[in-house]
């Protein structure tokens, strides 16, 4: 019951943070290019607490915290808008008779800002709790590699490569990459006692050329602590990195090279939002850092209802002098939204398969 309770509490907590740093994202670009935001919802449903700011906004937290939303003026496509109703639009500040690149900015700064509270996240945690560092310490050494025909053992510590200081393991892996069929010397640490070991590394052939391989690997990591600039620079790395391993992910399960059962929805985010919160604060942020990646990145694709899917409207519009009929904008968004739900229910399938409900009803 601990377990659930805390998987359904970090669960909300996270589609909380996620969702209003989205949508505050479309507020903050509305404002800029002056639409005028008419509310901004935390949840859905009935209001529990409603307050109005001076420039008119409606800020609302609602008794479903299961999203959020925010209500630009005038957003209704111009096809559909009665006379009567244009007319009660605040002059200059609905969001459709702004340009389109006005509205494009509206729509791209939602994810734009899940990005942005990613390298935030991980900026923090590189400068307090510290970023984690694989140590140059050898693990494992391979059979018939070069690390082995040199006599390194696991526990050996690598302090430098031919008077190079090594201070992480991507030091050796740099440094080694770039030397194929080279004789070297590493400086090594073993059971406190320095040595010195002459290695043959060896090669191994990739595109664009050869690559020099030792046959060593490692897993003894640590945490070291970023100064300000060093913190943000990694924290902007890293969501590269998680930003590219979420699309190559993507890409594979559409290519069928990994199996749609890897496919995860709300349920399975909210088990690993439980078991990572059991983890301790630093592996919460850092979970929330991902997710808004993730959401960030889903939310770009092109798929009417998301915000992609917008901008490509906008960027027909922009092509054609013209926005889209809107026949075409409904179909579209039609389709986009029976592609969506096919997918939540298909995720939350192998949610149920994996959580063993699936099992549990057949064994009825």
């Amino acid at each position: 019951m601990i377990d659930l309770i805390r998987s359904v509490v970090s669960f909300l907590v996270v589609l909380g943070v996620l969702v209003s740093v989205h949508e505050f994202g479309h507020y903050l670009a509305a404002r800029l290019c002056g639409v005028h935001v008419e509310a901004f919802s935390i949840g859905f449903g009935k209001a529990l607490a409603t307050w109005r700011d001076r420039q008119g906004t409606a800020w609302r937290l609602a008794v479903l915290p299961l999203g959020g939303y925010v209500k630009l003026h005038g957003q209704e496509p111009l096809e559909t808008v009665t006379p009567e109703e244009r007319a009660r639009w605040i002059p200059g500040r609905a969001f459709q008779e702004k340009p389109v690149g006005a509205r494009a900015v509206v729509v791209a700064a939602g994810p734009l800002a899940n990005f942005v509270l990613a390298v935030l996240l991980f900026a923090m945690l590189f400068a307090t709790a510290g970023r984690p560092v694989v140590m140059p310490v050898v693990n494992t050494v391979m059979p018939g590699s070069a690390a082995a025909a040199a006599g390194l053992r696991p526990g050996d510590h690598i302090v430098a490569i031919d008077a190079s200081p090594i201070r992480s393991f991507a030091d050796i892996q740099r440094l080694i990459e770039t030397r194929p069929e080279q004789n070297l010397t590493l400086s090594v640490v073993r059971a406190g006692r320095p040595i010195s070991i002459s290695v043959h590394t060896g090669e191994t052939r990739v595109a664009g050329g050869e690559r020099g391989v030792l046959g060593i690997s490692g897993d003894t990591s640590t945490l070291e602590r970023l100064a300000p600039f060093a913190a943000v620079t990694e924290a902007v790395r890293e969501s590269v990195n998680v930003g590219n391993a979420t699309l190559v992910g993507v890409w594979q399960i559409i290519t069928t090279r990994h199996g749609s059962a890897e496919l995860g929805g709300p349920l399975r985010i909210a088990e690993l939002s439980g078991q990572v919160a059991a983890l301790g604060i630093a592996s919460f942020i850092s979970f929330i850092a991902v997710l808004s990646i993730n959401l960030g990145l889903i939310n770009l694709l092109p798929i009417p209802v998301l915000d992609g899917g917008h901008l490509l409207f906008f960027l027909a519009e922009a092509v054609h002098g013209r926005p889209l009929s809107a026949r075409a904008q409904e179909i579209g968004l039609r389709a986009g939204l029976a592609l969506l739900v096919c997918i939540f229910v298909f995720a939350t399938w192998n949610d149920l398969a994996h959580l063993g409900m699936v099992r549990w009803v057949k064994s009825l």
